[in-house]
C-alpha cells in the first residue's frame, strides 16, 4: 500500500548518512516529472534543477574536497542563508539544532576540527548516490523563490513515498561559483541549494536527529470555529 502524504510528512527528515546504493535515473525522474506539478504563482515555473549521479557526482565532490582545506568557508553565498539580525527566538531554535546534531554523534562544542569535519560531510552529500542542485533566475523576487521551495519539498515527500530520504542542503549556496562553472550555469541562474537523495544508513547514529517543533498554538491562531 503507498505511503500516505501524512506518513510522509511525519517520517521525512534530514537524512545525514546515506547508503551508497545507487537510485535509478527512471526513479529520479519519476519524482521530478510529478513535482513539476508545485504550485507556481503565475505558473512561472521558475526553477531549475541539475541532477548528478556517478563519475559527474564524484568528480564535483573531488573538485570541492580539494578547495576545502584553503577555502573551509567557501566562496561566500550570493545571498544572506540566515536573518543578519536574526531574533533571539529563531537564534535558540539554530543553536539547539546544531547542538542536538552534534550530539548524536558524541561530538562536544568545544571540539572545532570534529565539527568542521561533520560539516565539511555536506560537500560529500553526505554519501549520498544522487546529489540536486536547484536555481532560479537572480531576476526573481521572494514569491518566485517560494515557488521553487514547494518544488523542492514535493521532492522531498515524493523521495518519501519511495522509500528514499533526502536533505536539503543550503550550505551548496557558499560554492555558487564552483558549482555553477562545473554545471555550466548561464549568467542569470543563481544556485540556491543542494539536495542529497539516495537510501537512509539507518545504523548511522546521526540519522536518530529527529529536530523539535514549536507547538501548533505557537504557530497558527484560529478564528470563527
Amino acid at each position: 500500500m503507498p505511503m500516505s502524504v501524512t506518513e510522509a510528512m511525519n517520517s521525512r527528515t534530514s537524512c545525514r548518512a546515506f547508503l551508497p546504493t545507487p537510485v535509478s535515473l527512471a526513479t529520479v525522474r519519476e519524482i521530478l516529472d510529478i513535482a513539476r506539478q508545485a504550485p507556481s504563482g503565475g505558473n512561472l515555473q521558475p526553477w531549475h534543477v541539475y541532477v548528478l549521479a556517478g563519475a559527474p557526482l564524484q568528480e564535483l565532490r573531488a573538485r570541492i574536497r580539494a578547495k576545502l582545506p584553503q577555502q573551509p568557508r567557501g566562496e561566500g553565498s550570493e545571498y544572506d542563508i540566515y536573518p543578519r539580525e536574526m531574533p533571539e527566538l529563531y537564534k535558540k531554535r539554530v543553536f539547539k539544532c546544531g547542538e542536538d546534531m552534534y550530539a548524536t554523534i558524541k561530538v562536544a562544542r568545544e571540539d572545532r576540527p570534529a565539527r568542521l569535519a561533520q560539516f565539511a560531510r555536506n560537500y560529500e552529500f553526505f554519501g549520498a548516490p544522487v546529489g540536486m542542485f536547484f536555481a532560479l533566475d537572480r531576476r526573481m523576487g521572494p514569491p518566485q523563490w517560494s515557488d521553487l521551495g514547494m518544488l523542492i519539498h514535493s521532492i522531498m515527500l515524493l523521495a518519501r513515498e519511495r522509500g528514499l530520504h533526502t536533505c536539503a542542503q543550503e550550505s551548496w549556496s557558499v560554492w555558487y561559483r564552483s558549482v555553477g562553472e562545473f554545471l555550466g550555469f548561464p549568467p542569470e541562474l543563481m544556485l540556491f541549494c543542494g539536495m542529497a537523495l539516495g537510501i537512509r544508513d539507518e545504523a548511522a547514529p546521526i540519522n536518530t536527529l529527529r529536530t523539535e517543533r514549536a507547538t501548533l498554538d505557537d504557530i497558527a491562531s484560529f478564528r470563527g470555529f
